[in-house]
């Protein structure tokens, strides 16, 4: 009832302004017009501003998605980038590795023959290696075995087309040395550790008034006819004098643990 009392008033409110402004002159009509736009154009002002605001809101929350769009997108290809660019590390290293191996082979006064380590044990890591190369390319037991850097160690047991080589850290592959600009010679080979770690590396059999150095570099001696003279062992880490000799342990030129290429030595080169 109240609301059918309501809209009988707005239509008479309404029927009535029609009825004035029929009445009115042109110019009374422009004067009610004007007055009618000044009391509703606050009204109007207060709406525009809201919807500039609603529509400033929906540019930013649009703004705001894209930016986050924008960043996801950037983020997978920086991601990608990284991983091309560490690829592409990889790559570099590798081809430096195989040129280096390559130009040491054509330096070298051996007969070098390539190989690539296959497998390797985790109980016998710090002893033994498999080689891609056998009987089938000429290869045979205790052949010296080496990279461009120093020695690895030599051939042990051949099969047709791959070969196990024992590690210059292990205590049965004895190597004899001699420490450059001495007249000291001595044995080198593997110790096993007390608690099973990385073996270490030692020179045995010195005199005790070697005295050596840290840093004195230690080379293949030639006796023995299995390794000839001159092959890089490695570096004089500490001099200790025992009872009996004179002892060095020595850090190898090459990291036996993280080795991919390697060279048998098949002979010299005429």
């Amino acid at each position: 009832m109240k609301r059918r009392s309501d809209l009988l008033w707005v239509v008479l409110f309404f029927g009535g302004l029609m009825a004035l402004m029929l009445m009115l002159s042109p110019r009374g009509v422009q004067r009610m017009q004007s007055s009618f736009l000044g009391l509703i154009a606050p009204f109007l002002k207060q709406g525009s501003n809201m919807e500039r605001q609603l529509t400033a809101l929906r540019e930013g929350v649009r703004t705001l998605n894209q930016l986050q769009e924008e960043n996801r997108l950037l983020n997978i290809r920086n991601q990608e980038l990284s991983a091309t660019n560490q690829t592409l590390r990889g790559l570099e290293a590798e081809n430096n590795r195989l040129r280096n191996a390559l130009g040491y082979r054509e330096r070298s006064r051996f007969e070098l023959m390539p190989a690539r380590i296959i497998a390797r044990d985790a109980s016998s890591w710090y002893n033994l290696v498999k080689i891609d190369r056998g009987i089938q390319q000429g290869l045979e037991p205790d052949l010296p075995v080496l990279t461009e850097k120093g020695l690895v160690g030599k051939t042990q047991a051949t099969g047709e087309n791959a070969a196990s080589v024992i590690l210059l850290s292990d205590e049965n592959c004895r190597v004899a040395a001699l420490v450059e600009g001495t007249q000291e010679q001595g044995i080198v080979h593997g110790e096993r550790t007390s608690n099973g770690g990385v073996p270490q590396v030692g020179l045995f059999f010195l005199s005790k008034e070697a005295n050596l150095q840290p840093g004195q570099r230690v080379y293949t001696s030639g006796i023995g006819g299995v390794f000839p003279k001159g092959i890089a062992i490695g570096t004089v880490k500490e001099f200790k004098v025992r009872e009996l000799d004179g002892y060095a342990t020595l850090i190898p030129e090459v990291d036996l643990t993280n080795m991919q290429d390697v060279f048998v030595v098949v002979g010299e080169k005429k």
